[in-house]
């Protein structure tokens, strides 16, 4: 009499099974690029593999990528350089006992400080102005000098000048210590110009360097920067940094140890990357076999018969993360941003379920007994 209960318990139970779906917390592959083949299929399905590698680093970018430019280094001459604004000090020697410029037992006079004016030039007394916008202080003090070799032979000049608003450039936002700082030396580049600042906050993950100069913006990554010295820029007179935290991410989902948007630590983040940012494969549910990366393309950039693009704006690249290449393979594969990456549910835990599920029916079965 039991054994008859629980088999009719058991047939009962695998009815029920058939006629709905098995509780799961992701989608199988086999579900998700099922149709891939069909003429009307909307979608393209593409694996990651050491052979398909440079032919997708051809297509374009996707995620809305920055399509900013950046300028490199450009070597300026040793000084600072005089432009309008900056603060002129002068100092003139004289020996001569019937100078005009010096008092009767004074050897020295200083003249009051005098802002450059907007043509470069500056006033010196029995001389009148003297253009020196663009010139060191040493080339300034020798041309002053000069000018006063008409008024006294034996005149001697020292000239000093100190950077206004426009010889300055400005760390508006992004970095611990904002303000503004004069340029001391020609050959100050933006790493400089960020260390007077205190360096980007701290929480900032991958920082993004904005440079605006005029009316165009430059964009860089400081990680880039940092590791390509040759673009670390010379700065201008009214140069503006904006540094800001990356707002580009990728979009965790199914059987993975998180489900959320996760942000780009690095400028470039690998598919191998993604799949450690993402706290990795559940062990008891993910299928290493079907891990899933779905990307939206411009329709634009669909050129089937050149093969410079995908075959649909929609694309699912898989990976096989139980084999070598798929493993050297997604190494190698760089993240959009705005991609979504699928940890799909393996086939056995269906099996699983369905075991679990039998096994509750004849342990119901043993209570009825």
């Amino acid at each position: 009499m039991a054994i008859w209960r629980k088999s009719i318990g058991a047939i009962a139970l695998m009815a029920v099974l058939s006629g709905c779906a098995l509780p799961r917390g992701a989608a199988l592959q086999s579900e998700i690029i099922k149709n891939a083949d069909n003429e009307s299929a909307q979608f393209a399905v593409y694996p990651v593999s050491k052979e398909f590698l440079p032919r997708y680093a051809k297509w374009p970018m996707t995620g809305g990528v920055s399509r900013y430019s950046w300028v490199g280094k450009q070597r300026g001459p040793i000084g600072r350089v005089i432009v309008a604004g900056d603060k002129i000090s002068i100092a003139i020697w004289d020996n001569d006992e019937s100078s005009l410029l010096t008092a009767r037992e004074q050897k020295v006079a200083q003249l009051q400080a005098d802002n450059v004016s907007t043509n470069g030039s500056v006033f010196v007394p029995y001389v009148g102005s003297v253009s020196i916008g663009g010139m060191t202080d040493s080339a300034a003090r020798q041309k002053v000098q000069d000018a006063l070799l008409a008024v006294s032979a034996s005149a001697q000049v020292q000239l000093s000048s100190t950077a206004g608003k426009r010889n300055s450039v400005s760390l508006v936002s992004g970095v611990n210590s904002p303000g503004t700082f004069p340029i001391e030396e020609r050959d100050m580049t933006i790493l400089t110009a960020m260390s007077m600042g205190g360096g980007a906050k701290d929480n900032f993950k991958n920082p993004q360097i904005r440079l605006l100069r005029g009316n165009t913006t430059y964009a860089i990554s400081l990680d880039k920067l940092l590791k390509s010295p040759s673009l670390d820029t010379t700065m201008r007179s009214g140069d503006k940094i904006v540094v800001a935290e990356d707002e580009s991410y990728f979009l965790a989902l199914g059987a993975s140890g998180k489900e959320e948007l996760i942000t780009f630590p690095k400028e470039h983040v690998s598919a191998l990357d993604a799949v450690s940012l993402m706290g990795g494969l559940s062990d008891s549910r993910a299928n290493p076999e079907g891990i899933l990366v779905l990307r939206e393309y411009d329709a634009k950039a669909v050129l089937a018969n050149s093969g410079s693009g995908p075959k649909s704006d929609r694309v699912v690249f898989t990976m096989d993360l139980t084999s070598a290449d798929g493993l050297f393979s997604a190494s190698k594969f760089r993240i959009n941003p705005k991609d979504v990456i699928y940890a799909t549910e393996s086939p056995v835990n269906s099996a699983r379920t369905i075991i679990g599920l039998i096994g509750s029916g004849f342990g119901i079965a043993n209570q009825l007994d």
